[in-house]
C-alpha cells in the first residue's frame, strides 16, 4: 500500500512528539491503533463480501448452465419417447390390420380355431402316434419309528 520505511516512521514519531507532546502521545497512539484496526477489519469485511458475491454469481451461472443442460437432456429424452411411442403405435396398427385381414380370409363358422399342422408337414392321428405311456402312482413313504 504505502512504501514507508523505518526512517520515515522515525520522522513521523519525532514530529508527533513535538506537536502533540509527551503526555498525550500514548493516548493518541492508542486511539490511532484502534482506528487502524477498525479500518483493517472493515477492509477485510468488504473483501469477504466481494468474494462471496463473486462466488454467488459463479454458482448462479453454474446453476443456469446445469439447468439448461438438464432441459436439453429432458427434451431429447421426450423426443425419443415420442418417436418410440409412434413406432409402437404404427406397428400395433399394422398388426391389427394384418390380423383383421387374416380373420376376414378365414370363415370362422367353417373352421374352429384349433391348431393344425404346419403346411408341408404330414398330420398324424392319435392311432399313428401310439398309446400314452402309463403313469404309476407314487409310492407311499414308509413310517419309521425312532
Amino acid at each position: 500500500m504505502f512504501d514507508v520505511g523505518f526512517t520515515e516512521l522515525m520522522v513521523i514519531a519525532v514530529v508527533a512528539l513535538i506537536v502533540i507532546g509527551p503526555e498525550r502521545l500514548p493516548r493518541v497512539a492508542r486511539t490511532l491503533g484502534h482506528l487502524f484496526g477498525r479500518l483493517q477489519r472493515y477492509v477485510n469485511d468488504v473483501k469477504a463480501d466481494i468474494s462471496r458475491e463473486i462466488e454467488l454469481e459463479e454458482l448462479k451461472k453454474f446453476k443456469s448452465t446445469f439447468e439448461d443442460a438438464a432441459r436439453g437432456v429432458e427434451s431429447e429424452v421426450n423426443t425419443e419417447i415420442n418417436s418410440v411411442q409412434s413406432e409402437v403405435t404404427k406397428t400395433q396398427n399394422e398388426f391389427s390390420s394384418e390380423l383383421n385381414s387374416l380373420t376376414k380370409i378365414e370363415d370362422p363358422a367353417a373352421a374352429p380355431l384349433t391348431p393344425g399342422p404346419v403346411s408341408g408337414e404330414p398330420s398324424l392321428t392319435p392311432s399313428e402316434i401310439g398309446p400314452e405311456p402309463r403313469r404309476e402312482a407314487p409310492a407311499k413313504p414308509e413310517k419309521t419309528t425312532v
